[in-house]
């Protein structure tokens, strides 16, 4: 198994809340959430919520390997839950959550889910890349984040509007119209994007959470095929240098307004047999 792997949290002496792994046949790559400067309820914490649900899930499809992988995310989402409900106030609004990405190799094919705005890239043979992300929730931030858009990233104002924005979005988390993320309902997995692709016309897949993406979904400044290009020529870490190398030259976000000048970004590239 031929994986690299980089992962950074947002800024110096920050608490990294992705989570990304692999084993012999599968990997994982999780973007913990919650509601900004908003306690989450759980005395564990965001990072503890997608790196527990993160090994859980790795275990659970690789011992598992004819389980669906939707099935092994509600069982690993229970089991979570199992090891904090009676410590953690569950139904709280900020309750940590995590997008999902998982992929597991059997006989002739890769299997995949996708589950909340993080970005699986897959490779054909053939040179062609396929981006696969689950759009709900870019869809319904789109219709909620003018506000917070129209103000300079880091400002006291951009605060107060990224707070309401994210208790907006929490109101429409995990039901009909809005979108699906794995929380404390072993239900959301049932909503998670899946599906197979025959392994004899892969070259790679990679892993992305969206803080690793940015050159393309928010900067434009990069396409699918030129991000596979560089994953497979200089590696994640190199990425990830250049996403930090233009937040940087755009700290208040005036030229690509965002939520946060800088996100914890990590990337998995498999290079396929």
């Amino acid at each position: 198994m031929n994986v690299v792997l980089d992962s950074q949290p947002a800024g110096p002496g920050r608490e990294n809340e992705d989570f990304a792994a692999a084993a012999p046949t599968a990997a994982v790559l999780l973007d913990g959430a919650g509601v900004a400067g908003a306690e989450t309820g759980c005395v564990h914490g965001i990072a503890w919520f997608s790196s527990t649900l993160g090994g859980l899930l790795l275990g659970t499809i690789s011992a598992q390997p004819a389980r669906p992988l939707a099935a092994c995310l509600a069982d690993s989402i229970q089991a979570v839950r199992s090891l904090h409900e009676d410590t953690c106030d569950l139904a709280y609004r900020a309750s940590p959550t995590s997008t999902v990405l998982a992929v597991r190799a059997t006989a002739g094919a890769l299997e995949y889910l996708v589950l909340g705005d993080s970005t699986m890239l897959l490779a054909d043979t053939d040179g062609k890349a396929t981006a696969i992300t689950d759009q709900r929730l870019d869809d319904v931030g789109k219709r909620l984040r003018g506000p917070v858009d129209a103000l300079p990233t880091g400002s006291p104002q951009h605060a107060a509007a990224l707070a309401e924005y994210r208790d907006a979005l929490t109101g429409l988390r995990n039901r009909p119209g809005g979108f699906w993320i794995a929380g404390p309902d072993p239900h959301a997995a049932e909503h998670a994007l899946t599906g197979a692709v025959p392994l004899t016309s892969l070259a790679s897949v990679s892993l992305l959470s969206d803080g690793a993406t940015r050159l393309v979904d928010s900067f434009e400044l990069s396409t699918w095929p030129e991000t596979l290009a560089l994953l497979s020529a200089a590696g994640p870490a190199e990425l990830i240098r250049r996403v930090r190398e233009i937040e940087a030259g755009d700290f208040e976000g005036r030229r690509w307004p965002r939520g946060k000048a800088h996100d914890d970004a990590t990337a998995l590239h498999w290079v396929l047999p």
